[in-house]
């Protein structure tokens, strides 16, 4: 994929990302802050303060993760967002990372 194409789709994840999290939250109750700066989302979990950054690479053409656990780098395989040194997809790790961080269950959905 061109660096163009790789742009857009990682900024529609970033978007979508944000939007599952956000439903996600709310359904569990959680107070959950999300902000954008440019290709980096900040998640925090306000109750426990800890932080989750996910943020696109565009010379790796991957999607990366640091989290309190490690950090996680996403590549594009199939149609999906898929963990290069695994076989997690992106949008469970993140939901097993802030249901980590935040002490229950969290279901993120891509849209």
């Amino acid at each position: 994929m061109t660096e163009s194409e790789f742009l857009d789709l990682a900024d529609t994840t970033l978007n979508d990302i944000e939007r599952a999290l956000e439903a996600a939250a709310d359904a569990a109750g959680l107070d959950v802050e999300c902000s954008r700066a440019g290709n980096v989302l900040e998640i925090e979990l306000i109750d426990t303060g800890a932080k989750i950054i996910v943020n696109s690479q565009a010379p790796m053409q991957e999607i990366w993760v640091a989290a309190r656990s490690g950090g996680f780098h996403y590549k594009r395989f199939a149609g999906r967002w898929q963990d290069t040194r695994g076989d997690e997809e992106l949008f469970a790790a993140l939901g097993r990372l802030v249901g980590d961080q935040a002490g229950c269950a969290i279901r993120l959905e891509p849209a």
